[in-house]
């Protein structure tokens, strides 16, 4: 399985690490923390180090009740950031988070790699067909609502079956408009309680028959430290934990804050298939 990024074939059979570089004030764990031009370089030179394949940049916390953020505010966050880390690394491979088709069509013109959308499409009816002109792989999560109202919408009837239904919907129309690089992410704390995140984890081998890279954004969210009754920032042992399990059902792709970490898990776990 591979996918296409900038001329470049990534093989995700070996599975990658995605390094989150969230240029927000209000992200629920590293919010604040990278604010200004030598913060954001010497993080993005770490995770590179450490192996990271993909970086994923935010500049709109997505956790939940999280603030609105007008597009133009948006812009005005990343798109600096974006140009410098590129002018520093210009061979990084950089994802644009965002649910918004304008952001990332200018990102993608100023030399990102991939989108990364939190509503595949759902919240921006121009975004399938801008992804589509961009010819760039799309990121497509699960979520019911916006951050503002997701932790509203946790009714399912089969929590599995209803996820990958709304995934073969979401495929289709990506792929009626040709786009051909699409990976999955099932949404991990979006629309889900935390009993929810657990069944969805415990199933996670069956979204192997959608056929496409499948990216897990676990790393120290709420279904970690509240199951644990501790905190985000003690959250990372968890993290490993389960990204541990995540990748025996089939994860492509780790969403993470400790990209060395997650590095040695991949191994650990690659190392049982020899």
């Amino acid at each position: 399985m591979t996918i296409n990024c900038k001329g470049t074939l990534i093989d995700v059979t070996s599975p990658k690490v995605m390094g989150i570089l969230n240029v927000t004030p209000d992200s629920f764990y590293d919010g604040g923390v990278h604010k200004d031009d030598a913060s954001v370089l010497n993080h993005v030179e770490l995770m590179l180090k450490e192996g990271a394949t993909f970086i994923d940049m935010g500049a709109y916390s997505s956790r939940p009740n999280a603030d609105f953020v007008p597009e133009d505010l948006e812009l005005k966050r990343i798109l600096p950031l974006l140009e410098t880390v590129l002018k520093n690394f210009p061979d990084a491979l950089i994802s644009i988070d965002t649910f918004r088709s304008e952001v990332a069509k200018q990102c993608i013109d100023a030399g990102a790699a991939m989108v990364n959308d939190i509503s595949a499409g759902k919240l921006d009816e121009n975004m399938l067909q801008t992804v589509a002109n961009l010819q760039v792989p799309y990121i497509m999560m699960h979520m019911k609502g916006t951050p503002q109202t997701m932790q509203q919408h946790t009714d399912y009837s089969n929590l599995t079956k209803d996820i990958l239904f709304y995934f073969s919907e979401r495929i289709a129309a990506a792929r009626a408009l040709g786009i051909v690089d699409i990976i999955i992410d099932p949404g991990f704390g979006f629309a889900k309680t935390l009993e929810q995140n657990f069944e969805l984890l415990n199933q996670l081998e069956l979204f192997k028959m959608i056929e496409k890279p499948m990216l897990i954004g676990i790393s120290r969210k709420s279904m970690i430290y509240k199951t644990l009754e501790t905190s985000a920032k003690e959250a990372l042992n968890g993290t490993t934990v389960l990204n541990t399990i995540a990748l025996q059902k089939g994860a492509s792709i780790l969403r993470v804050h400790d990209v060395k970490e997650a590095m040695e898990t991949i191994k650990l776990v690659e190392s049982l298939k020899t």
